[in-house]
């Protein structure tokens, strides 16, 4: 019985290798891979995708595709050998043209997405199983991408913004750098094609991105609308006081002439009746002192007047 049963074992191991051995020649060929930040539709919409899987542009993906993407990573066509606008048709970009992924093409405006800042230094990850040598082109969407439109390659520019050859596997991913165009806002779609040197394949991906929408500039209207620029000082095209700066109503009329001084040095009012002029604010004399001055020239006339009439009489 022993004996019967190792021979049983070495039959089923012998039928068995031949199967095992084309699992094994194409694995380097199953070496896929596809963008997880920002997230690609396919990683998305995958059972791997969390909450983004059920959202209602995935669930619509899915339906359209008549099956979940489990194969995820196996978005590649054979051949391309960069002829990508040549081979990939318009509209079918984001599956390669490939019908077991046709549903990740539909025109809409609520895919998964990943917010971006225009210009900003970008960080593409891209997961892998197995290295692989090869170029990665990162396209963007031209500005004015309607995304409930089919993706087509006039939506994108000639070349990419960025391209990179042969990056490091790190942690079971490839990252890309770049950066980012400075020119782009609202929804927009980054395309990667990641063309392999050492295998025959292509990868195709669509990543969903969001990028703040650019402020409109205002242009200062003119009197009487919300961004109306300040009259002058001196002008008050309504009629009404003028404000100082500190936001405090002031008089037109009112100057240092007219009863104040120099800031810190108050003048003394004058009262209605007074006809002397007005002093300046520079000493105190248009006190007190007015009345004393024309008492001392009274004085002095009185005297000198006395001093003639004693000189005359003692000629006498």
């Amino acid at each position: 019985m022993p004996r019967r049963r190792a021979h049983r074992a070495a039959v089923a191991a012998t039928l068995a290798t031949p199967f095992l051995l084309p699992l094994w020649a194409v694995g380097p060929a199953w070496a896929h891979g596809a963008p997880t930040d920002p997230v690609s539709r396919v990683v998305a919409c995958s059972p791997e995708g969390g909450a983004r899987a059920g959202s209602a542009a995935c669930r619509a993906a899915v339906a359209a595709n008549g099956g979940p993407f489990t194969a995820w990573d196996n978005l590649r066509v054979a051949g391309v050998n960069g002829r990508d606008r040549q081979l990939i048709p318009d509209g079918k970009l984001c599956s390669g043209g490939l019908p077991a992924y046709r549903g990740l093409d539909l025109p809409r405006a609520d895919w998964p997405s990943t917010r971006l800042r225009p210009g900003a230094a970008l960080t593409l990850r891209y997961v892998s199983t197995i290295p692989h040598t090869g170029t990665f082109r990162l396209y963007l969407t031209k500005p004015g991408y309607d995304p409930a439109k089919p993706l087509t390659w006039s939506d994108l520019p000639d070349k990419p913004f960025a391209e990179v050859r042969d990056p490091a596997l790190t942690d079971g991913a490839y990252r890309v750098r770049a950066t980012l165009p400075a020119d782009r806002a609202g929804r927009h779609v980054l395309y990667t094609v990641w063309q392999n040197s050492s295998t025959p394949d292509t990868y195709y991906s669509c990543s969903d991105v969001v990028f703040p929408e650019q402020p409109e500039r205002k242009e200062p209207k003119e009197q009487g609308g919300a961004a109306r620029t300040s009259a002058p000082a001196s002008a008050s095209p309504t009629g009404e006081a003028r404000r100082s700066p500190a936001g405090t109503r002031e008089s037109p009329a009112a100057s240092p002439a007219a009863g104040q001084g120099s800031p810190g040095r108050p003048v003394a009012p004058r009262a209605q009746d007074d006809s002397t002029p007005v002093a300046s604010d520079a000493g105190p004399a248009s006190g007190p002192s007015a009345p004393l001055l024309a008492g001392g020239a009274a004085a002095v006339l009185v005297l000198t007047g006395g001093a003639a009439l004693a000189v005359r009489l003692r000629r006498r």
